[in-house]
């Protein structure tokens, strides 16, 4: 339990930060302690009813032999049994749920009993099928699988101490180095995941083979054995990739696995391209939500600045896989730069994908609607609904880190942690009202030397200081603000960010924007939707750049702060034709007062249209 750690660099040599234990943060909000007991007590009891309903508990019975029947879904549907493992563990990480921990060692054992006897576990791949294993690597995901067992089983492992899971994946993960690898089968998987699993593997076992084996599968691509296309990034070797294509999700969760391999052996060859897809990523193909993907066919990233609203994919899994990458970049490299990119996705990308009640998602995230996209209580491929309980149950695990030189606060919730800095106990109560207010207070309990590193959010203009109430001016040090002192028992630090809202517009190149602006406050992205704004079509509504807008708190929603301000809509009958002058077209618009909320809080309510990117002039 000291050690549950979701990524774990404790020992990892080329890294400038370490990780803080789930164990070790206990979340005191309202906005995170709440979602993550929404988890426990709805999400995943649900996830597992309709694990069951939908046969992919059967599947392995079936494996098994236990009962008969044939593979029922998606050949990847064990994933989703493995991922609901993995947000358990999390969960429990900080929630003591015997219920549940009895569930998942059933689950388990159900796994268990599905296994070969030379240690291959995919449910599809039995009877009639087992002649096919490993025969077509590009379409057929058993690599992928493998890999969202192997992390379920660590994080299972490292929460409950328990190796009933680990003892599974090591037996396949043998497997797959007998099978793969420098003289042995060629290979290289068409969904990336496994090569961060192998990493974390050899973090949790030191065994170097599966260290070894990531790193193959890395080298390996781009060489077209798996057809040399773009979707599969398979078109060009890693280290020479210079522009982010291909499935979105793919692309992101092969940047993690490369990110874990640099941290592991320093190959700066890595660390160049991860830094140049970084840089293509945020300035070109990343929606102002933090996720990714513009096109539907082949769920891909689409041209620079290709990234309309109404049709934008926008997979929930993108904005998780985005998350995962750039935290791994902080890792690396302790910059603030990633951990803003991390805050922008959890806030909005990840955060639209799930319902205010736990019980519904979104498998693709427009920034347009006329009212007809709605969440479903599932999906035939259902990967984004336990990727989301996963991300949201490991959330305490992500708010800090440690490096030899102090604390790092990357995320702002309240909350009680414990530290061991340089073998000295430190403790930290922080309080906020984040992300609706700027204002974050710390109180530490501590006697010892250190720094801690608060990070200043990009969206953040202006902020004010304060240590034991007396005004402190920071030393910046990559997007962190460093104070640097002995710390005694009852030192406080106050930090306002001095949130407000704010108009943003995007580069030109973007088309589906020009002349149009989105509002955020903190690191919440607003959207207007019919519902707040009665006998409006919110798609007609226009806001003068110079318009005032203000905050309102609301109990709705499971409790928002909403924006208000003045805007403009076209006379009634104006547009009753196709096409008009330019004069009568700009004849003078009715002022209306309108309301925004939170872009991931849409679609909770009565159907209709909804914008992010609004009119202006």
């Amino acid at each position: 339990m000291s050690n549950t750690f979701v990524v774990d660099t404790s020992k990892s040599k080329y890294v400038r930060l370490k990780p803080v234990s789930i164990s070790s943060v206990k979340l005191t909000d309202s906005f995170w302690a709440n979602r993550i007991k929404l988890m426990g007590e709805v999400t995943l009891p649900l996830q597992y009813q309709i694990m069951e309903e939908t046969g992919r508990m059967d599947n392995f019975r079936i494996a098994a032999g236990k009962i008969p029947g044939e593979f029922s879904g998606f050949f990847f549907n064990d994933t989703d049994v493995y991922k609901w493992i993995e947000a358990v563990s999390y969960f429990l990480a900080i929630n003591k749920d015997e219920k549940l921990d009895k569930l998942v060692d059933s689950v388990i054992e159900e796994i268990r009993d599905a296994q070969d006897t030379d240690g291959y576990l995919d449910t599809y791949f039995t009877f009639s099928r087992k002649q096919d294993r490993w025969t077509n690597l590009k379409d057929m995901h058993e690599l992928y699988c493998a890999g969202h067992l192997f992390q379920a089983a660590i994080a299972h492992y490292r929460v409950t101490g328990k190796t009933n899971f680990l003892d599974i994946a090591i037996r396949f993960a043998d497997h797959i180095t007998e099978v793969f690898g420098p003289g042995k089968r060629e290979g290289v998987p068409g969904h990336p995941q496994i090569e961060m699993a192998l990493v974390e593997l050899y973090r949790e076992t030191n065994d170097r083979k599966y260290l070894d084996l990531a790193k193959f599968f890395v080298d390996e691509r781009g060489k077209g054995i798996i057809g040399g296309g773009t979707y599969h990034i398979d078109h060009k070797p890693f280290r020479e990739l210079d522009e982010i294509v291909g499935h979105a999700v793919r692309s992101l969760y092969l940047n993690s696995g490369a990110t874990d391999l640099y941290m592991e052996i320093g190959d700066k060859t890595l660390w160049s391209a991860l830094e140049r897809l970084w840089d293509n990523l945020v300035t070109k193909k990343m929606y102002i939500t933090g996720t990714a993907g513009a096109r539907h066919e082949g769920e891909s990233f689409g041209d620079p600045y290709e990234l309309p609203n109404e049709t934008a994919y926008a997979e929930t899994c993108a904005a998780i896989a985005n998350f995962m990458w750039n935290y791994r970049m902080l890792l690396t490299s302790g910059e603030g730069r990633f951990a803003d990119v991390m805050e922008l996705a959890l806030y909005n990308g990840v955060l639209s994908g799930i319902s205010i009640d736990g019980k519904e998602y979104f498998y693709v995230n427009p920034l347009a609607d006329r009212g007809g996209h709605r969440r479903q209580r599932w999906f035939a491929c259902a990967c984004c609904p336990p990727n989301v309980a996963r991300t949201i149950t490991s959330i305490p695990g992500y708010m800090y880190s440690i490096s030899p030189e102090g604390i790092w606060v990357n995320l702002y919730a309240s909350n009680v942690s414990e530290f061991d800095i340089n073998g000295s106990k430190v403790a930290i109560e922080e309080k906020t009202d984040y992300p609706w207010e700027g204002l974050v207070e710390f109180k530490v309990d501590a006697d010892s030397s250190f720094s801690i590193f608060l990070r200043k959010p990009e969206w953040s203009r202006e902020f004010s200081l304060n240590v034991n109430g007396e005004r402190f001016e920071p030393a910046l040090e990559k997007g962190y603000m460093v104070i640097n002192r002995r710390w005694q028992k009852g030192d406080t630090v106050t930090l306002d960010l001095h949130m407000r809202p704010e108009f943003l517009e995007s580069h030109p190149g973007v088309k589906d924007n020009v002349g149009r602006v989105a509002i955020r406050r903190g690191p919440v992205v607003y959207c207007v939707e019919a519902e707040d704004n009665p006998g409006v079509d919110v798609w007609d509504l226009e806001i003068p750049k110079d318009t005032k807008i203000s905050k309102e708190y609301r109990d709705t929603l499971g409790g928002i702060v909403a924006i208000k301000g003045e805007g403009y809509i076209n006379e009634p009958g104006l547009w009753e034709k196709l096409y008009l002058p330019l004069d009568e077209a700009n004849r003078l618009k009715e002022g209306i007062e309108f309301t925004a909320i939170p872009y991931y809080a849409w679609a909770n309510r009565t159907p209709g249209p909804m914008e992010v990117w609004i009119k202006t002039k």
